[in-house]
Parts: C-alpha cells; structure tokens; sequence
C-alpha cells in the first residue's frame, strides 16, 4: 500500500521495481498494489492507473478530493487491502522493497513487523538532513517519555501487518498526520500484538513531504492525544473481542 502526495515523478519507477520484485518473488503472488493520492495537483493517480501489470497482479488507485495526510491516505488504503499481509511503503522507495524479506521473517499472525533506521545504521546509506534526524530523534524521545512506545523508529515508512489487523485499523485510526504510525503501533499493541522493530537499508530521498516545524509541532500535539485516550482508556477495543 503506497500513501502519495505529488509524487508523479517518483511513482513510475517505484511502481516498476515493486512490479520486478514481485514477478521473481512468487510467494507474494498473487498480489494487489493500492496507491492513495492524497489530493495530489499533479498527475499521481492517472500515472498509477496507466502503469501496465502482469496476471497475478492488480493496482487500484484511490483518490482524495484534497489533501488530508498521510495518516488519512494509509487508512483509505488499509480499508480497501484484502491480502492475507499488508506492507505499507513510501512512493520514494526509501527502504528498498527487495527488504520485504527482512520483515517477513519477523512477522506472524499477532505481529507487526517495522522497519528501523535505528536497530542498525550502518544500513542506513545515505542520512537525513541533521535538522530532520535531530526532529525524528526527539519526536523519538519524547513519545517514549510518554510511554506510548519503546521503539528506536517509528517512523520508517515501511511496515508489515497482518491484513485483518490492517483492516481493523482502518475502521479506529483517527490521526491524519504524521503521527500516525504511532496511533497503528499502540493500537496494535493495545489489542495484543507484538511489535517488532528490524533493521532494515534506508537512504535518504530528496523532495520530502515533511516541512520540519509545521510537522513536527503537529506530530506532538497529536502524540499527546493519542497519549491522553490510553491514559483516560478511551482508546477503541480490541475489535476481535467486541461481541
């Protein structure tokens, strides 16, 4: 599942190499790639519908009126997933989908697997910004301060989760910006699966959505929300267990 805001430059050789790999990764087949324009100005949704696929391959594309963020697009396509697993990438590639196979080996039925820039930076090949790392390693700090997780990186865009649990997350997931990773891990958590955090390769794409101050600022304000529901127990229950 691929979140995209503007990214017509970047999604056509992203959707090829995903395609590649999995032509030559038949235990992933048969497969459906979903793209979710958030309100894009350029041409992201009619390039995704364009890109040719092979049999066992299907590619929906959603799309927002306006843009709403990247939290609201991964819930659109959370809903909209059938598979047994959902993999949540970024239209840059920035951890490479060849790395699938790393996370696959630490997921199963009650748990997430999210890849870390943090379990093992000499995997990381090309680095962030100073400003950027400087803003993920507090937003890091401070979610923990908080309790809301014990995870290096909660903000690889690039995660495995069980495709019931995906879809029950579509329905009570309510951030709509950034934070959001941190909503789908403690929700997962809270319904009693495990996280586990792995190391994946990583390299820094130019052209990045996140604008450090707006964001940033955001982003905490909504991880004392989302620190406030748990605190108050008003976080949804397990939808497994509601009769």
């Amino acid at each position: 599942m691929i979140p995209a805001f503007n990214e017509a430059d970047r999604l056509a050789p992203t959707l090829a190499r995903i395609l590649t790999f999995l032509e030559n990764a038949p235990c992933w087949r048969p497969a459906e790639i979903i793209v979710v324009d958030d309100g894009s100005s350029d041409r992201t949704a009619d390039l995704a519908r364009s890109h040719p696929l092979v049999d066992d391959i299907t590619l929906s594309v959603a799309v927002h009126p306006v843009n709403r963020g990247k939290g609201a697009a991964v819930r659109t396509g959370f809903g909209r997933c059938r598979g047994a697993w959902v993999l949540l990438t970024d239209a840059d590639l920035s951890a490479p989908i060849e790395d699938l196979a790393r996370l696959a080996d630490a997921a199963a039925d009650l748990v997430v697997a999210v890849g870390s820039r943090a379990i093992d930076r000499r995997l990381v090949t090309q680095r962030q910004p100073i400003h950027r790392d400087l803003m993920g390693r507090t937003f890091n700090l401070a979610i923990r301060a908080l309790g809301l997780t014990r995870l290096h990186d909660t903000q690889c865009g690039f995660k495995l989760f069980p495709g019931n649990l995906a879809r029950e997350l579509a329905a009570a997931q309510k951030l709509d910006g950034f934070a959001f990773d941190v909503e789908l891990l403690v929700l997962a958590r809270h319904w009693g699966y495990r996280i586990e955090e792995v190391g994946v390769h990583w390299q820094h794409v130019e052209a990045s959505r996140v604008m450090a101050i707006r964001h940033s600022s955001q982003m905490l304000r909504d991880a004392l929300r989302l620190w406030w529901r748990r605190a108050t127990l008003t976080l949804p229950a397990d939808p497994r267990k509601v009769p």
